[in-house]
């Protein structure tokens, strides 16, 4: 018989993520507790939260030097997702659909913690599907 460990018992690569923040009130223990937020759910559901990126001006241009970023980050290999605490995080809501059309040309997914109904995800087409926000926290 061989004394190989079986395959539950083998280390398994969690799907890597990134996490990106916009600038909140509240300085660096907002700051401190939204990351805490992001860890926690990657944690809860078997992700690997390899970074966040964090805008900190609160007015934003589209190509803001953090989602620059986290859109450079989401082309490397293996590369799950982005996770957000909420949409309102990619931006005034002028840029919202245009950063999650970015995230979706990429190949990954937009994983957003707190949804608030924001159900469509625009293709490479430009013509929105259906896009599940987990919900929770």
């Amino acid at each position: 018989m061989d004394d190989e460990v079986i395959t539950e018992q083998r280390p398994v690569a969690f799907p890597k993520v990134f996490g990106y923040l916009r600038y909140a009130a509240g300085g660096p223990a907002r700051h401190a507790a939204l990351v805490d937020c992001l860890a926690e759910y990657c944690r809860q559901h078997e992700l690997t939260l390899c970074g966040v990126f964090t805008d900190r001006q609160a007015a934003m241009a589209a190509h803001s030097p953090a989602f620059v970023g986290l859109l450079d980050a989401l082309e490397l290999p293996d590369t799950y997702s982005a996770v957000v605490p909420a949409l309102s995080h990619l931006g005034p809501k002028r840029l919202v659909p245009e950063r999650m059309r970015q995230i979706a040309e990429k190949g990954t997914r937009l994983i957003v913690i707190r949804s608030t109904g924001m159900s469509a995800l625009p293709t490479r087409s430009g013509h929105a599907k259906p896009h599940h926000h987990p919900g929770g926290a």
